[in-house]
């Protein structure tokens, strides 16, 4: 007989498989309990169960574990992962240091099929899309990883195009808010601008946090530099963010990746004013993060300041978003899980 995943496993498909064994229900409870609180590897490790049941559970079961692969750490303190999945695609998630805060970065694909010219992701192509466990697994290993630290935010920014992935992603916000106990407030999904799973959303996932992917203030720019554009052009994209139902005290958060002469210019920012005119939103200013073999280049800081003034007069809450993690290619754009350790 083929054992199962508990890892895998829903809520209900949990209780239904522990009624199956004959146990008693709450044995379920605990065993979330274990896996998505207490980070076990194995049923072994669940020693709130006794070593005869633990034995019996383990005939019929595992827990997955992804396999880590690659740990970078950067001179910054940003930390790279490489995990291995169990059909041996990879993915990479990136934990991020700042003050009080500690960010992991997930991915919600194994590669991506954005292919925005910018983006290093994208050159991969899709590989496949991750599993919900899979997306939640990132959380669990890095945690136990990085005891006794604690992640307190998550960002779905990396590998992948989270709304592509849309079951599976939505699935995984509830595993992560309901077992793992994170807060929606602390969770932000990233997008680069799937109209209808946008509007979806709300209706299926926790309340997390919105964030787009913009970097364009006019359609033939952005259809250059993010091809799904071409389905989904500035307006109906922006109208969709204006039905978005925010919680109270709640923005919308616009990343803009500068390129050099594409889409810097004075001009540009004031367009970027009237696209925003009415959507309770921030924006964050991305310079660009080059790697090699890229055909874009990073505006020089006097323009990116520029561009920020111009902003601000206009009554944009607009940021510059450091870059952390560069030297190993762990910033915006940059992830493609294409190392190995031995």
């Amino acid at each position: 007989m083929k054992k199962i995943n508990l890892k895998a496993l829903s809520k209900q498909e949990l209780e239904s498989f522990i009624k199956e064994l004959g146990l008693p229900s709450f044995r379920a409870k605990q065993i979330l309990h274990w896996i998505y609180e207490k980070y076990a590897g194995s049923i072994h490790e669940i020693t709130e169960l006794s070593k005869d049941l633990r034995e019996k559970l383990s005939e019929n079961a595992y827990i997955s574990n992804l396999e880590l692969l690659g740990r970078q750490v950067s001179e910054d303190g940003t930390e790279k992962f490489l995990f291995g999945l169990e059909d041996a695609e990879t993915i990479e998630s990136v934990l991020i240091p700042d003050e009080d805060r500690l960010t992991l970065c997930i991915s919600s694909q194994a590669g991506c099929a954005m292919d925005c010219r910018f983006c290093l992701t994208g050159k991969l192509g899709l590989k496949r899309n991750l599993k919900s466990h899979e997306i939640v697994d990132q959380i669990i290993s890095v945690s136990r990883t990085i005891k006794p630290r604690q992640i307190t935010n998550i960002v779905l920014m990396g590998m992948g195009e989270p709304l592509s992935n849309f079951d599976n992603v939505v699935d995984a916000l509830w595993r992560i808010t309901e077992f793992m106990k994170i807060s929606p407030r602390r969770i932000t999904l990233s997008t680069s601008g799937i109209v209808p799973k946008i509007l979806e959303l709300p209706k299926k996932a926790p309340a997390v946090n919105l964030a787009i992917s913009l970097n364009a203030t006019t359609d033939e720019e952005r259809d250059y530099i993010m091809p799904i554009n071409k389905t989904y052009p500035l307006k109906e994209l922006l109208t969709a963010c204006r039905k978005f139902p925010l919680p109270a005290r709640r923005r919308i958060t616009f990343e803009y990746v500068m390129l050099k002469n594409i889409n810097d210019t004075p001009e540009d920012a004031k367009r970027l004013i009237n696209l925003l005119k009415g959507i309770p939103s921030k924006l964050n200013l991305i310079p660009f993060n080059p790697y090699e073999g890229s055909e874009f280049e990073r505006p020089e800081d006097a323009r990116v300041l520029n561009f920020q003034k111009i902003l601000i007069k206009g009554h944009i809450t607009a940021l510059i978003r450091k870059s952390k993690g560069q030297d190993i290619l762990a910033a915006c754009g940059q992830l493609k899980a294409r190392y190995r350790v031995e």
